[in-house]
């Protein structure tokens, strides 16, 4: 069973398999627009992942872990490269629009060697933490279930220690020691580290996305709007 689809695999048609976003990307990547290479992994695969027990089987592992060679592939980019490293997002997308009930993760792919890489490649340090400690606090949040206050928390000690009231006045060094902390405090929150192999970051938002799909507000979200549950979402990584 095939679940997972390039976007120059799908089309604008297949809704129901690919989500709202995902036929979109498709659509828009046949018709030859600039849309930033990617895959959508199934609405099916959301459906089995909820049949095992929220689990994610081999056989879906494995197609998106050949999906991700696949990625490589085309953009030259690879997951940890120290020469060009691969960054992604990863969104859900549903066959009905769901704004903002569901979870995104932004900036998968970091780590303490790549994000260095990054600051060089871009010629913005602070750009880079910045993005940095971002998708520790996301992934965090929507992941692991760490909740955003603690972070937010650490955010402002940092700006009252240097005596700001801004985040954008708290520089590089400042946003690499945030990073820092943010890490302590996952480890401390969960008594393990926070995960530096993008292969591990990815299953780990991509099985967050699919649980999101039963989160609170989506679950109020659907029965608002008459969307049947057993619907499930799609996941685009891009």
């Amino acid at each position: 069973m095939k679940y997972t689809y390039l976007f120059s695999e799908g089309n604008g048609k297949m809704r129901n398999l690919l989500g709202g976003k995902g036929a979109n990307l498709a659509e828009m990547t046949g018709l030859g627009m600039p849309v930033p290479r990617g895959f959508t992994i199934t609405t099916e695969a959301c459906t089995q992942y909820y049949k095992d027990g929220k689990q994610i089987n081999d056989e879906i592992t494995a197609q998106i872990n050949e999906y991700v060679e696949k990625l490589e592939a085309i953009t030259g980019k690879k997951f940890g490269s120290m020469e060009n490293p691969l960054l992604v997002s990863v969104r859900s997308g549903a066959r009905a629009s769901m704004p903002g009930m569901m979870d995104t993760i932004l900036n998968l792919g970091l780590n303490d060697v790549v994000v260095e890489r990054f600051a060089e490649k871009t010629g913005n340090r602070r750009f880079a933490y910045d993005s940095y400690r971002r998708f520790i606090q996301m992934y965090s949040d929507v992941v692991m279930e760490v909740g955003k206050k603690y972070f937010e928390e650490l955010i402002d000690e940092m700006k009252a220690k240097k005596g700001v009231t801004l985040d954008t006045e708290l520089d590089a060094d400042d946003l690499k020691e945030l990073a820092e902390q943010f890490k302590a405090e996952y480890k401390a929150k969960l008594g393990e580290d926070f995960p530096s192999d993008p292969k591990v970051q990815l299953m780990g938002a991509i099985k967050a996305v699919f649980r999101s799909w039963d989160n609170p507000r989506a679950i109020y979200y659907r029965r608002m709007n008459d969307i049947p549950g057993d619907w499930g979402t799609a996941v685009n990584v891009q």
